[in-house]
């Protein structure tokens, strides 16, 4: 026997087993996409072993061995992933009208003054930490959130508090 792998003798059998077996993983899974890439992954498992599953009498049964252990797989994870208690919820607030109107203000400041008060005033974080994040030196930092501010308090008016 040769070692060499004949590529026209696979395609053959490819060409001759693949709507079976497409059906049969469809059958299995009862989802057309998963069964296709079932079928892809067994081929390709098939194609690597060629040399010794070509002297199968049934090499076809062996591709329908991947696909059943394949989808036994994926019960099992199903079957663990329902078992587990679901995850905690975790509830957020939907944003109060104040912050709604600063976020709908701070989208006409520029972009500079707009990271930085988003840095400050959204994330808490101290005119240090944004210098740092933003490669900026801290009198930079001041100076943007100083301007933002006025910017904010021209465009919202006295009704908000954006300090």
């Amino acid at each position: 026997m040769s070692s060499f792998v004949n590529p026209a003798e696979f395609e053959h059998f490819y060409l001759g087993t693949r709507h079976r077996l497409l059906r049969y993983a469809y059958g299995l899974t009862g989802d057309l996409t998963e069964a296709q890439d079932f079928t892809q992954e067994a081929y390709a498992r098939a194609w690597s072993r060629w040399r010794r599953l070509r002297r199968y009498e049934q090499p076809e049964a062996w591709l329908r061995l991947v696909v059943t252990r394949m989808a036994t797989d994926r019960w099992r994870r199903l079957a663990r992933r329902r078992a587990q208690p679901p995850p905690r919820e975790t509830r957020i607030e939907a944003p109060g009208d104040d912050r709604v109107l600063v976020v709908s203000a701070l989208k006409h400041l520029p972009l500079n003054h707009r990271r930085a008060m988003a840095l400050r005033y959204l994330l808490d974080l101290s005119v240090a930490d944004i210098a740092a994040e933003t490669d900026a030196n801290e009198n930079t930092v001041r100076s943007w959130l100083a301007r933002g501010r006025a910017s904010l308090a021209a465009k919202l008016g006295d009704g908000i508090n954006v300090a």
